[in-house]
């Protein structure tokens, strides 16, 4: 699996799929190319272009396409321009509220959009669509070719209005279904306790208010002195680096490594725990699955890693990487990939994933009976601490 792109399709524009970092950070891989790239020949197609064109050529548009293949040549998923109309679209989706058919696209190794995640109660999800399923098209035409960002301007839309989509499932099975967009809220948190004095945290993205809705759930949950907690990180394409950290931290001591970004193979930046360990020591399962990533790989590995969560499920979607972005003379922003993030024990997970300790798979009668065999596992087995 190659890809997600932090897109959220209920957004429309993509995250980066998961981990956003904001700051400077200096790289040194490209200081041999030349300062100012030999535009001659581009000015020269845009002449022939322009004398021949049978049709009306649009200068921004022009101008866009110049700045999207720049970024696509770079042969990175993640990296990707960004025009006015998308950043809307990116800072909507980052403040939760957009308006589509909740879900969140990716990009497999062959280069086939796929659904990282659909989210529940919304029409992704009431369809019956499911992490892994390859949309093959949109409104009819086929996605071949599509970026990430070009299919999801075309599965959003105003809310009423309806979107096709023909998905292909396990290379077999051949869907069409016919989804009518919503307004979304995707909350970031949600917590219960469940019978047993287990305490449930549900997190669907790293938001920017994830630390401070977090802590509050882990409040109630050391207040009522619960017996284990589930961390259930299913379907969570990831979001914000710092969310990250502040999550892993309520279970983590004050300065234990949560991850390492490496510029080629040199380490720049150690993350680590901020004391905030309100959890710490309470038996905890980590719920993961393939549309886990990102953001969401980087608390479960963490937390793996130091030993204080045991996962269940099933391999995440495995993306191990840092975007950054970047604002650029003209308007628009570029969206760019940094660097690479490493687990506390020194692997990076793209295009691998991380493993269950204990596989729990959903099969398709589970889904079509609302029944969660990972859920109960990961229940069952803090009942027995």
């Amino acid at each position: 699996m190659v890809g997600i792109a932090a897109v959220i399709f209920i957004a429309g524009v993509g995250l980066g799929n998961g981990t956003i970092q904001f700051g400077a950070v200096r790289n040194q891989q490209n200081k041999d190319l030349p300062e100012n790239l030999d535009y001659s020949s581009v000015e020269s197609m845009y002449d022939v272009l322009k004398a021949n064109y049978d049709g009306r050529l649009d200068t921004g548009k022009l101008l866009d396409g110049m700045k999207s293949g720049l970024a696509e040549a770079s042969g990175d998923a993640y990296t990707v321009y960004m025009n006015s109309k998308d950043v809307e679209s990116f800072n909507q989706q980052l403040n939760g509220t957009f308006s589509g058919v909740g879900a969140e696209l990716g990009q497999d190794g062959d280069g086939n959009l796929i659904v990282v995640s659909p989210i529940a109660g919304y029409p992704a999800a009431k369809a019956g669509m499911r992490p892994q399923d390859i949309i093959a098209e949109i409104d009819g035409k086929s996605t071949t070719g599509l970026n990430i960002e070009e299919a999801v301007s075309k599965i959003r839309g105003p809310k009423g209005t309806q979107v096709k989509l023909r998905l292909i499932r396990d290379k077999k099975q051949d869907l069409s279904l016919t989804l009518t967009r919503e307004d979304i809220k995707v909350p970031s948190v949600k917590h219960e306790i469940l019978p047993g004095n287990i305490g449930y945290l549900q997190i669907t993205h790293f938001s920017d208010d994830i630390a401070k809705l977090a802590t509050q759930a882990a409040q109630e949950f050391a207040a009522k002195d619960v017996k284990g907690v589930v961390l259930d990180l299913r379907g969570d394409p990831g979001g914000l680096l710092d969310a990250a950290v502040e999550v892993s931290s309520l279970w983590l001591p004050k300065g234990q490594t949560v991850l390492q970004e490496k510029q080629g193979g040199v380490v720049v930046s150690t993350e680590r725990a901020n004391g905030n360990n309100l959890l710490q020591g309470i038996p905890t399962a980590v719920l993961i699955n393939e549309g886990s990533a990102s953001a969401s790989e980087i608390t479960a590995g963490a937390l793996e890693d130091n030993k204080v969560a045991t996962l269940f499920g099933v391999k995440s979607f495995g993306k191990g990487s840092v975007q950054q972005i970047k604002e650029l003379a003209g308007g628009g922003e570029l969206k760019v990939t940094i660097a690479r993030w490493y687990r506390p024990n020194g692997q990076n997970i793209d295009k691998k994933g991380i493993l269950p300790d204990k596989e729990v798979k959903m099969t398709d009668d589970d889904y079509k009976n609302k029944l969660d065999p990972q859920k109960d596992a990961a229940v069952a087995f803090l009942r027995q601490k």
